[in-house]
């Protein structure tokens, strides 16, 4: 629906928000290229220069990032999540790894002890999407599948400010495992996230922690890694 507002800069604002809603959502997931100018244009119905300032106002958040002769990518789900993304680009992998490992086998703990029936719905649903993102043989679907479970574990948790920090801190994550997992799936490499899920499912605290660290200890340490965990 085109957007209209008493003056230009309401306007973008307009448009501002309504970019934002699109990342946000997911329906232009991190890594995507967003429309072009000439597309958003039409879709909005705005002017070219209200669209530009748009996109340049959220790339200056760090949402977006403007590649020369490329087009527009996502990079960040928020603006926080923008800043993380900036801040820990050049990251030692392994630190990130560490730092995954804590905030997940904490999570995982707190999951065994805190998980609703709703939740352990919601992981099997996850797992079983993590499972077939696998088995297709696709490596930016696995790494996509396999966030979201982990994600859904530490909601599980049901501690907000946990949860907060994990998903803002999400996107870098998964720039790191997408340049270990590379192109290509490696069958040997699979690790089944079943067993987490199931000591999730018991009440089981201390085991459901150490399968999360013994996962997550793994990724980023160097090593090509396809398991996601």
């Amino acid at each position: 629906m085109p957007l209209s507002a008493p003056n230009r800069s309401a306007l973008a604002d307009q448009v501002i928000a309504a970019l934002r809603a699109q990342i946000t959502s997911g329906e232009w997931p991190v890594g995507s290229r967003i429309p072009t100018e000439p597309d958003l244009v039409r879709q909005l119905g705005v002017a070219r220069n209200t669209v530009r300032e748009a996109v340049r106002a959220l790339a200056h958040n760090g949402l977006l990032d403007i590649r020369q002769g490329s087009g527009t990518y996502v990079v960040a789900t928020s603006e926080l999540a923008g800043v993380m993304h900036r801040r820990f680009a050049e990251a030692d992998p392994g630190h990130v790894g560490e730092l995954r490992a804590a905030l997940e086998t904490s999570a995982a703990r707190l999951a065994a002890l805190r998980r609703t029936d709703r939740d352990l719905r919601q992981l099997d649903a996850l797992l079983e999407r993590r499972e077939a993102a696998w088995e297709s043989g696709d490596a930016g679907r696995f790494v996509e599948a396999d966030a979201g479970l982990h994600l859904g574990i530490v909601a599980a948790s049901h501690n907000e400010v946990l949860t907060a920090v994990y998903a803002d801190l999400g996107d870098v994550m998964r720039a790191f495992l997408r340049h270990d997992v590379g192109e290509e799936l490696a069958p040997e490499e699979h690790m089944d996230h079943a067993r987490l899920v199931e000591a999730i499912r018991a009440g089981d605290a201390e085991t459901a922690a150490d399968e999360a660290r013994s996962y997550s200890a793994q990724w980023g340490c160097g090593a090509r890694l396809a398991t996601g965990g």
